[in-house]
């Protein structure tokens, strides 16, 4: 029994170790093959500089440029809406009416209030008119002609605040009638009509303005110091690009008008703000879109070619030749694209060698065979077919 398990054991640890020498020989012999395998053929360029518009994108959220609470500035029944809920309005149109019966009796009275008064001044100015005569005839004592004058000075001190009462009145009347102060779209009704409203009741409904229309978004810290770099004293009335929602282009160029100044510790970021003509009322308030803000001086920045940088997980990298001329993976950032080339805000700068053509067969550390490229033109058209290779 114990002779058929030793025997058994020796078998199972016989089959490990020809396996791991089986394992050991395949490396070495993939290794002489790798050896032995010819370096790729593949093209260099230098890293070049150029002049462009940089361009930078963030998040953005459309903004009314006016959202105006519609409030009751004065007491009463609200007796009439003009309006239904979602409708574009005009500047002093009347969207509700309390209740002006009231506000129009007091009216009344202080107009026949003023009446009165006036006529009352017209007498007494009269009457101080011929006391001036007799008092220089001595007709009549100065005391009474002190007297009259007075009485016409009360007057018109009378009729001023009377006319100030009737002036309130005819304004208190006025706002019986509840005016849009914007252009805009109307929100929900807050208070229907029957309600008693009062100065503190709370916004009637809200208005927003939708053209023109603000789109505020942040800017990273580090884009916007570029960005104030490259335009230095001329960094007002910028170009701005809107992607909607849905992946559209919205048809009309905007400004950037504002930029606060500060940059917002939680986020790292810049808020900035553009300005869009918004005539058929596309962009909504509250609504998400991407801004592409265009910066207004060129500048040079080094660019390499789209077909030499790849990508994985890490994010985009090149091949940069170092100073044996091998191969070393480098990872690089870009912002935005010029033409067929990609421009290059880390990872390379002018001068540096990458490979531009061969890339499928190159691997970091690996020689390379560096051709140019009418020599690799000729080596592709020398290769042979797939179907050749079968036959």
């Amino acid at each position: 029994m114990k002779k058929n398990i030793i025997i058994f054991i020796s078998v199972i640890i016989a089959a490990i170790a020809f396996r791991y020498g089986f394992s050991v020989f395949s490396q070495i012999m993939q290794g002489k093959a790798m050896m032995n395998k010819p370096a790729p053929n593949v093209v260099v360029g230098d890293i070049q500089e150029k002049s462009v518009i940089r361009n930078f994108e963030a998040p953005g959220r459309v903004m009314s440029k006016y959202r105006v609470d519609v409030m009751a500035r004065i007491s009463g029944y609200l007796q009439k809406s003009y309006f239904k809920e979602g409708d574009r309005v005009k500047q002093g149109q009347v969207l509700f009416l309390i209740e002006p019966t009231e506000y129009r009796n007091n009216a009344n009275v202080a107009a026949a209030n003023v009446k009165n008064l006036k006529a009352q001044l017209t007498y007494a100015e009269k009457q101080l008119a011929r006391a001036s005569e007799l008092v220089k005839k001595d007709y009549i004592a100065r005391s009474q002609y002190d007297q009259m004058l007075s009485q016409r000075d009360s007057l018109r001190a009378q009729l001023a605040s009377a006319q100030a009462q009737y002036n309130d009145a005819n304004r208190n009347l006025g706002y019986t009638m509840v005016k849009s102060p914007v252009n805009g779209k109307v929100g929900i009704i807050n208070v229907t009509v029957g309600n008693y409203v009062t100065p503190t009741s709370g916004a009637l409904t809200t208005i927003n303005s939708t053209d023109p229309i603000y789109v505020t978004f942040p800017l990273d810290s580090n884009d916007f110091a570029s960005l104030a770099a490259s335009d230095r004293g001329n960094n007002k009335n910028r170009k701005v690009e809107l992607i909607l929602g849905n992946g559209s282009k919205y048809e009309i160029t905007g400004t950037q008008d504002f930029q606060d100044n500060k940059v917002d510790q939680s986020t790292g970021t810049v808020t900035l703000r553009a300005t869009f003509k918004n005539p058929d009322n596309e962009l909504i308030h509250g609504e998400f879109v991407t801004v592409k803000l265009y910066a207004n001086n060129p500048v040079l920045v080094p660019i390499a070619p789209i077909t030499a940088v790849q990508e994985n997980q890490a994010g985009k990298y090149v091949y940069k030749l170092d100073e044996n001329d091998i191969p070393q993976l480098v990872y690089i950032k870009t912002s935005g694209q010029s033409g067929d080339n990609w421009i290059i805000s880390e990872g390379l700068k002018k001068g540096d060698r990458i490979i531009t053509e061969g890339l499928q067969k190159v691997s970091p550390g690996k020689p390379v065979n560096i051709v140019s490229a009418e020599e690799m033109e000729k080596l592709k058209k020398a290769e042979p077919t797939k179907e050749e290779n079968k036959k």
